[in-house]
């Protein structure tokens, strides 16, 4: 019984995504369950059937491989799952997100599988959502003061869409003054842009260090800040070249521009 093929049944079986470690110690809680059950069976009554004993009572090779299977041989069983797939055509693949191990169908099978939900139409977010969700996800824990010294308008409303389709959540308040709330994304941000950490966004460790304007006081921010409104009526006039601007763009997927940016849409279909 190869471990690729134990794993193809887990993660068909299962309707949550599952980690590694969790795979591994399903594999090894069987093994153990199977050793349980053998010594059960074969326990002696009294000394005669103790000295007749002989090796049919041992456990089953195949079960026995994977006793001490571990994160590691987990991954290398999915990586020939989807050789396999890939070499036979299937229209799916084993991929890792945040919360673990599932499979997915291919892009190239999204509009046939759109049919099977003719009522669900792909959200979008538009560009100052995306400025706002890139700052969060590059800076994150960040407080709403930070993330408006960056855009220079008040991203009220774009928060509370955010946090709405629960892209991004309260993450605890910052030691400042006032305590102010700090903002992260959520385990959804990470499935829906396909992404298992802040790590693995385009120019992470770059972008994460780039020295960001200090946030106003409430009383300054209140009197200077633009609306939403008015910075999209600005961005028609004027060319933007905020860094966090070309990077929502980066996070996209589209290419850097010095215009303004139209409405962008996440990765994958679903948020």
């Amino acid at each position: 019984m190869q471990l690729s093929a134990i794993i193809e049944a887990l993660l068909i079986a299962s309707e949550d995504p599952l980690p590694s470690a969790e795979i591994a110690r399903l594999v090894r809680a069987r093994v153990a369950e199977a050793e349980d059950a053998l010594v059960a069976d074969s326990a002696p009554s009294n000394d005669n059937e103790d000295a007749h004993r002989d090796d049919s009572h041992q456990l089953p090779e195949e079960l026995a491989a994977h006793a001490e299977v571990h994160e590691n041989a987990v991954a290398e069983a999915i990586a020939e799952l989807n050789k396999s797939y890939e070499a036979s055509g299937r229209a799916f693949l084993c991929s890792e997100r945040a919360k673990g191990w599932k499979i997915h169908t291919l892009p190239d099978y999204a509009a046939f599988v759109r049919q099977l939900f003719p009522d669900r139409k792909p959200a979008r977010l538009s560009a100052p959502a995306m400025e706002t969700l890139a700052i969060i996800a590059y800076r994150q824990p960040v407080t709403k003061g930070s993330i408006e010294a960056v855009r220079g308008v008040s991203c009220d409303g774009m928060l509370q869409k955010l946090l709405d389709r629960e892209l991004i959540k309260i993450g605890g308040r910052a030691e400042l003054p006032g305590r102010p709330l700090l903002y992260a994304t959520t385990d959804l941000f990470f499935e829906h842009f396909g992404v298992k950490s802040v790590d693995e966004l385009p120019n992470a460790n770059e972008l994460r260090t780039v020295a960001l304007p200090e946030a106003k006081t409430e009383t300054t921010l209140g009197s200077d800040a633009k609306t939403e409104d008015e910075a999209s009526a600005d961005a028609a006039s004027t060319p933007s070249v905020d860094i966090e601007k070309q990077l929502a763009l980066t996070s996209a997927g589209l290419p850097l521009t010095d215009e303004p940016p139209g409405p962008i849409t996440g990765t994958n279909e679903e948020e």
